[in-house]
């Protein structure tokens, strides 16, 4: 779901002191302009895509991926590293912060991103800047700003195919429940407890064995630069 409200879109600048009171200034900085994304717990800040690219040219910060690796593999932001949301680590993600830099977050239209950045607000406490990409990667390419681009990666991601799967079984059993046999019941309600584990444990078997399907074998590629506002409609 789209959270309410319009979140504040900041541009987080470095200022000319030490390195550690950059750092602190930073943090201090995206913590008093952040703006609350979800019913007022937690206050992410976001950054513009065009003040983004600026402080990545000037190794000011770091940019971390949060969505899926197939996702990354078919288009990605050059120098982006990959932390999926679904196996985050923000201890991982401190390794690679040198010092006086912070940390940019980027998924497909910025809800996963607000939520990483839930997630790492413990280096926030230790004086890291961590900020969202405002609009995601989309909203990147609407600025013009180029990505990488491997056309061999799979069209659909398998967060979507999982989707597709899971709708279509409950879909088909619950007919089969209504028109031929009232125990077809327990088709969709196996899917809705394999939902519901996956919720409760990060993980999802399906997703791994879609994944594993000859279609989503990604095979490494330099991949080709493009731009521009991009068609994929996908979640």
């Amino acid at each position: 779901m789209e959270c309410a409200g319009t979140p504040t879109v900041i541009a987080v600048h470095s200022s000319d002191t030490t390195s550690g009171d950059n750092t602190m200034t930073t943090a201090s900085q995206a913590s008093t302009t952040s703006q609350s994304l979800g019913n007022g717990s937690g206050g992410v800040a976001e950054i513009a895509p065009s003040e983004a690219q600026r402080r990545l040219q000037q190794a000011q910060s770091i940019l971390v991926d949060v969505r899926e690796p197939d996702e990354h593999a078919r288009e990605r932001i050059a120098g982006s590293r990959l932390m999926s949301l679904s196996r985050f680590d923000r201890e991982q993600v401190a390794t690679w912060i040198k010092p006086g830099q912070s940390v940019i977050l980027h998924c497909r239209s910025g809800r996963r991103s607000a939520d990483a950045c839930r997630m790492a607000a413990s280096l926030v406490d230790r004086g890291i800047a961590v900020v969202s990409l405002a609009g995601g990667i989309e909203a990147w390419k609407a600025a013009s700003l180029p990505v990488s681009c491997d056309a061999r990666a799979p069209g659909i991601s398998i967060m979507r195919q999982v989707q597709l799967v899971i709708g279509a079984c409950v879909l088909t059993g619950c007919a089969l429940a209504w028109f031929v046999d009232p125990r077809f019941i327990a088709v969709p309600a196996f899917f809705g407890a394999g939902l519901a584990f996956a919720g409760a444990t990060g993980t999802c078997a399906l997703a791994s064995v879609i994944g594993s399907m000859p279609w989503n074998r990604i095979v490494p590629s330099g991949g080709s630069c493009c731009g521009g506002v991009s068609n994929n409609k996908g979640v």
